[in-house]
This record gives C-alpha cells, sequence and structure tokens, in this order.
C-alpha cells in the first residue's frame, strides 16, 4: 500500500485512545508485567511512546525540512523512559501522551506538506538516507507495533491458565 499522509494521521491520531482502552483502567499488575528480563511492560511502552513524542518524529521532520541531509538526527534513546518517574500513575503517562500527540498532529498538519516534501531526505544515524514520508510512515507503523507489542504483553499474563488452548493463541507464540 502506498503512502498517505491522511490516513497515517488517522492512525496517529487514534493510537492514545486505543492505549487508553486498553490499558487505562486495568489492575497495576497487569501494567508492570514484562514478557522477561529486559523487555517493556505497558508502562514503558507508554513512557518510550512520550519520550518519542519529545525527541522523534516532530523534531526529526524538521531537521529534514530544515537541514535536508546535511544534519544527521540525534540518536533515538530507546530506553529514556526508564530515568523518568516511575511512580506516576498510568492515567497521568496516558494523558500526557495524548495531549503530546494532539499537539504534535497539529504540528504536522500546519508544516502543510506536499508530496515534494514527502520525498525530501535527511540522514539518520544508522540507516542513513531516509525520507520524510518514510518517517511519518514510521511513526504510524511504530505505534501499531507496540499496540502489539502491549496486547501480547497482557495476553501472556495467562498463557498458562489457557490450558489446552494455548496451542490456538497465536499471541502467545511469538
Amino acid at each position: 500500500m502506498q503512502f498517505k499522509l491522511p490516513e497515517a494521521t488517522q492512525i496517529l491520531g487514534r493510537t492514545p485512545a486505543v492505549l487508553t482502552e486498553m490499558v487505562g483502567a486495568v489492575p497495576d499488575g497487569w501494567i508492570t508485567a514484562t514478557e522477561g528480563v529486559g523487555t517493556f511492560s505497558c508502562y514503558d511502552v507508554v513512557g518510550h511512546l512520550i519520550h518519542g513524542e519529545l525527541t522523534d518524529w516532530i523534531p526529526r521532520a524538521r531537521i529534514i525540512l530544515e537541514h535536508g541531509e546535511a544534519k544527521a538526527f540525534e540518536p533515538f534513546d530507546r530506553c529514556a523512559q526508564f530515568r523518568e518517574d516511575q511512580t506516576r500513575p498510568i492515567s497521568a503517562l496516558l494523558d500526557q501522551f495524548a495531549f503530546m500527540r494532539a499537539e504534535n498532529l497539529t504540528i504536522l498538519q500546519g508544516l502543510r506538506l506536499s508530496s515534494d516534501d514527502l520525498a525530501r531526505r535527511g540522514t539518520h544515524p544508522e540507516l542513513g538516507t531516509v525520507t520524510l514520508g518514510q518517517l511519518i510512515s514510521s511513526w504510524a507503523v511504530h505505534d501499531l507495533s507496540h499496540i502489539s507489542q502491549i496486547a501480547r504483553v497482557t495476553a501472556k499474563q495467562y498463557s498458562h491458565e489457557v490450558g489446552p488452548w494455548q496451542q490456538y493463541m497465536s499471541i502467545l507464540k511469538s
């Protein structure tokens, strides 16, 4: 499927509500559960998404628009959320994420990007040359990846409790 900015922004706009429905009012044990050492909990994922709103998507879009390939993106710290306050309730993180996402989508809309703009190139510190369209596509897919991750982490909390049905539950095998 070819990238279309309006479709990507629909996904991006819905993510905060999806996450709020998925984890906004579930017990803390579900929020903090992981898939093992070195993996993210639901809480960690939301913190990670907040950090991305601050330092990744819009800042990188601006770098592409203002500097092109001449200025590389700052490396993204995938674990920055672990240095933040871990005592805030998930509801506060979800509210912060929703607010920041709405602001960033307003900024994105205000850029009035053309197809020529989406083809503009920037420099990723690990991947090399990327386009603005690829960056925005990645933003939407990043959201969907983390929604899937949250579903998988929460489903695995009942992996033993489903008994013999486990063989039919593909989410428990990933």
